[in-house]
């Protein structure tokens, strides 16, 4: 479960969050849904402790983010726009990031890679890879160490239409696995398709739709 309390966030004189109020249990996906600059990234970014709220608290798993920990355990993440090693293949890069927690093997890599679109085997490297092959690879380092949370913003960005249905599948999957997924999409279709919560999000302010 994830608990915002009047979760506010002011730099300078703008306030980008404003007493946010929201739950997201454990086994659902929570879309959020708002215009560019409403604070969804933001609050994105606040729920996995990259930024400190001005006010307000933020509890993961009974845990307040900035307190107890200064980041949440057993999450992944994929916000903006992923960043890799250009000059890596995928699975050079995946296996780099993975060998920092040292939870998976070189074998659950290259299944992942493959849940999500993408050939191990392949020797290109990121640089020579399309936006949606990004994206897939980006889905793939976020859900690889089998995270109980997923925070995605706009994951489906370059993806065609074959691949947004693979990776809605991918989703449904892990939901029904139990995971805690919140969704950030421009795509009402991917919304009213994936979603159990709709939140909007408009100049700093949270409304549940759904």
């Amino acid at each position: 479960m994830i608990v915002l309390k009047k979760v506010s966030l002011q730099i300078k004189d703008t306030k980008i969050l404003k007493e946010i109020d929201a739950e997201f249990a454990d086994g659902q996906i929570h879309g959020i849904i708002g215009r560019n600059g409403s604070g969804k990234t933001m609050l994105m970014k606040c729920i996995c402790g990259f930024v400190r709220p001005t006010s307000g608290e933020i509890q993961v798993n009974n845990k307040v983010v900035g307190k107890d920990m200064d980041f949440p355990k057993d999450m992944g993440l994929m916000i903006e726009t992923p960043g890799f090693i250009p000059y890596y293949s995928g699975l050079k890069n995946l296996k780099q990031l993975a060998d920092l927690n040292k939870k998976i093997t070189i074998a659950q890599i290259k299944e992942c890679m493959e849940l999500v679109g993408l050939d191990p085997k392949i020797k290109r490297s990121v640089k020579k890879y399309s936006l949606g092959m990004r994206q897939r690879l980006g889905i793939a380092q976020a859900i690889m160490e089998n995270p109980s949370i997923l925070i995605l913003d706009e994951p489906f960005n370059g993806l065609d239409i074959d691949g947004v249905e693979q990776m809605r599948e991918v989703m449904l999957q892990l939901k029904a696995e139990g995971k805690n997924i919140i969704l950030a999409s421009h795509n009402k279709e991917d919304i009213e398709i994936l979603c159990d919560t709709v939140h909007e999000m408009k100049k700093g302010e949270m409304q549940l739709l759904k």
